[in-house]
């Protein structure tokens, strides 16, 4: 079989699991609860105890096993130190210690977002690039930077939050983050929804938007879709800050594609346009051309990510 190893994105609810060849071969994937009670002490053990029982379900040999990687939902020190994860009731330890003490293998950790990221670079819509940005949009705006084939981790492991750049200053209600006018505040997709219903206030111009009894991200692009004028002008807005946004990191970063994802990507080639449109309204010359890609892993991004981390270049 060759070398293998073991790719884990640790979540909220549940912990994804998968087992991957050294090329990159999906073999085997199942997901565990994520146990979060007293103070998330179980979620380690019990992912050891989910690896060691598919070595033995797999009759697999602990000298093929290259290692395992690990994704957690917070930022994350090159040596594998978590810095809070308020999302599994974590303080500050090093994962990659401890989970190499409870099975014996090598262990990388990294944040999920920065993963994903890496997972997308590896066998997804960012493969045949060593530099690009991963945009994730979801219930907040996740980023992940590849340099060189590697993660850019930044010295507290915060490195890649784009989600928390600011790109309104008018702005006044309040981000998660204690800011005010993140991009997470208008390209997640409940900012999208907020945005479109102040879009909605302010005019008294028809839209099937008016209509729909609960408004979401894919309402706002499927009538957008159909040529709906106000939701047309809201997936603009969106685009605007996703291009201001993206050209700011760019001029820092120089990346040769940006990849898309997380469940507002489902909006599909409309979406990559109106960010590439902005974006190339608001960069300068030598940074024009990127490439847009829409992510192809969609929730496995993690776990591809994870396994890669291990595997090293």
């Amino acid at each position: 079989m060759g070398s293998i190893c073991f790719g884990i994105d640790i979540g909220g609810t549940s912990v994804k699991l998968g087992l991957f060849t050294q090329e990159g071969e999906l073999l085997d994937n199942w997901e565990i609860p994520t146990r979060k009670e007293d103070k998330g002490s179980f979620i380690l053990q019990d992912v050891a105890a989910s690896v060691e029982g598919k070595i033995k379900e797999k009759s697999l040999n602990k000298e093929d096993i290259v290692g395992i990687g690990i994704g957690v939902p917070g930022p994350v020190t090159e040596d594998g130190t978590v810095v809070q994860c308020v999302n599994l009731g974590w303080g500050t330890f090093n994962v990659a210690n401890e989970m190499k003490a409870l099975t014996g293998l090598e262990t990388k950790v990294g944040n999920d977002a920065n993963v994903a990221a890496l997972g997308e670079m590896w066998q997804g819509g960012g493969k045949g690039y060593k530099n690009l940005i991963m945009v994730t949009l979801g219930t907040g705006v996740g980023g992940g930077v590849i340099l060189d084939g590697n993660i850019l981790t930044g010295s507290n492991g915060a490195a890649g939050e784009i989600g928390h750049i600011t790109v309104s200053y008018d702005e006044t209600e309040s981000c998660n983050c204690t800011k005010h006018g993140c991009l997470e505040q208008f390209a997640s997709a409940t900012g999208i929804v907020k945005e479109a219903k102040r879009i909605l206030e302010k005019s008294e111009e028809a839209s099937v938007l008016r209509n729909v009894p609960a408004l979401s991200a894919k309402a706002i692009f499927d009538a957008a879709k159909e040529g709906d004028a106000l939701a047309l002008r809201s997936v603009d807005q969106l685009g605007r800050y996703l291009g201001i946004a993206l050209s700011h990191v760019s001029a820092v970063v120089d990346p040769q594609a940006f990849v898309i994802g997380g469940g507002v990507s489902k909006a599909g080639d409309m979406l990559t346009e109106v960010i590439r449109k902005h974006y190339e309204q608001n960069v300068m010359l030598a940074l024009k051309g990127k490439e847009f890609k829409l992510a192809l892993l969609g929730n496995d991004a993690g776990i591809y990510g994870s396994a890669k981390l291990i595997l090293g270049k």
